[in-house]
């Protein structure tokens, strides 16, 4: 997400910030540089020179040509425009007052929308907001089915019409429906098309007049670009939106139409898909969004994951076997599956400040299966204690998990290491000089085995 323009906007500060004094030729130079950087990430152009100018304006202004850091303060200010240019605001579902909340999700084919629907439900559903599904596309073939069986994989009742193919028909009477399972919030799943046409707009505008839903939200497929913006002004045009959920936020390195959908629509991006299993929905948080595009990372997003995705109490056992000097191969392994339940690797480590350069190797989930599979591979002893694990020991590990020797090896001198760098962080007040990596490590409870 955002790779590519990130990668540029890095070198383009680094040598800015290379600049002991800065003039208006270097600012200039520099944001025609961002200016490129943008539209190669597919970023509407009016949206790019609106973005470039207010920069400029502030950029040349006294209190940066004249500071100690005048590099660092342009960044600061591309940061702050970034965040205006996506939201300031975090903009969430307007729930309301008397349940229950209505929501109208809406798109064309292809978008992710009957998915979206069930990613939404489950994350309402963890909320403590108990939802309906609604199946309204009766035109797709299997979605009704579709949605049938991801509700109940995720134990969510489902409305599938009660005999009804009207689409019209079939929203009127899940009001009711709602009310008898007394479910706080009504998720319609309405159909769509291949393209944008005068049938598929009055049909979701009747829809829209009969049930008066408290939220009309779009999803938009983040992989095509501009056109997902496009839709997204056609559709607040014509049928009036209150926000927009973009998906596969996770397969588009480019990022153009998150960057431009707010200003263009003058509507809210209020979650972003970067997955395609059911729980990888998450909120769409402006400053954060523009702190990992220019690589300064999202700790908070990442204490979040952790938090949900780590049990309490076993992060304190482990706690308590760090300080102990007793932690083992077999904790090691414990703490490299929970690891995995955060997401893709990359995107983790996209979160921590720095960490999103690391390329090859470094960021390649595989290498956590295959660490994995080398621990499997060893007896319980040898897991319990490393020091067993000789010669003849390395060759049977290496042959058991489909690795080479060296792997064994590499992976011992990485445990040592790691356990003697455990043990430092866990130390009362090691961590104070460093605020955000004190924060990932969760004061030292080790959320992280590294």
């Amino acid at each position: 997400m955002f790779e590519n323009l990130s990668s540029k906007l890095e070198v383009i500060f680094k040598k800015l910030r290379g600049y002991g004094v800065l003039n208006e030729n270097n600012i200039k130079e520099a944001l025609r540089e961002v200016r490129i950087a943008f539209l190669e990430a597919d970023v509407n152009l009016n949206v790019v020179k609106e973005f470039i100018e207010r920069v400029r304006i502030r950029a040349i202004g006294q209190d940066v040509l004249s500071s100690l850091t005048p590099g660092q303060q342009v960044v600061k200010i591309v940061h702050e425009e970034l965040v205006s240019m996506l939201g300031e605001t975090d903009d969430r579902i307007a729930f309301a007052a008397k349940p229950p909340t209505i929501i109208m999700m809406v798109g064309l084919q292809g978008s992710g929308k009957t998915t979206t629907s069930v990613k939404l439900a489950r994350k309402l559903l963890k909320e403590g907001h108990l939802p309906l599904l609604v199946a309204a596309d009766v035109y797709r073939p299997a979605a009704v089915d579709q949605l049938k069986v991801l509700g109940k994989e995720i134990g969510i009742p489902v409305f599938d019409g009660d005999g009804t193919t009207v689409p019209l028909e079939i929203c009127k009477k899940s009001l009711h429906y709602a009310l008898e399972k007394e479910c706080q919030t009504i998720i319609i799943d309405t159909a769509g098309r291949l393209h944008i046409d005068d049938e598929l707009m009055n049909e979701l505008i009747h829809i829209k007049d009969a049930i008066k839903p408290h939220e009309v939200l779009l999803i938009a497929d983040a992989m095509t670009g501009q056109d997902a913006v496009t839709m997204a002004r056609v559709f607040h045009e014509r049928l009036g939106i209150d926000g927009v959920i973009l998906t596969k936020m996770d397969g588009d390195a480019r990022g153009g139409a998150a960057l431009s959908i707010r200003s263009v629509t003058g509507k809210a991006i209020k979650f972003i898909g970067v997955g395609e299993k059911i729980d990888q929905l998450e909120n769409f948080y402006p400053d954060r969004i523009a702190s990992r595009i220019l690589g300064m990372g999202d700790i908070l997003s990442l204490i979040e994951k952790a938090q949900t995705s780590f049990d309490e109490n076993a992060l304190k056992k482990m706690q308590k076997k760090i300080k102990g000097d007793s932690f083992t191969l077999k904790d090691f392994r414990e703490q490299l599956i929970q690891i995995r339940k955060l997401g893709p690797l990359d995107q983790i480590l996209g979160m921590i400040p720095g960490a999103g350069k690391l390329t090859g190797k470094e960021i390649n989930g595989k290498e956590l299966i295959r660490t994995v599979a080398i621990i499997d591979s060893m007896t319980e002893k040898e897991r319990i204690n490393h020091a067993l694990i000789n010669g003849n020991r390395k060759r049977r590990i290496a042959k058991g998990s489909g690795t080479e020797v060296w792997e064994v090896n590499t992976l011992l001198k990485q445990f040592v290491r790691m356990k003697k760098m455990m043990k430092q962080l866990s130390k009362p007040g090691f961590m104070k000089r460093f605020e955000a990596p004190a924060q990932l490590m969760g004061g030292g409870r080790g959320f992280f085995p590294f």
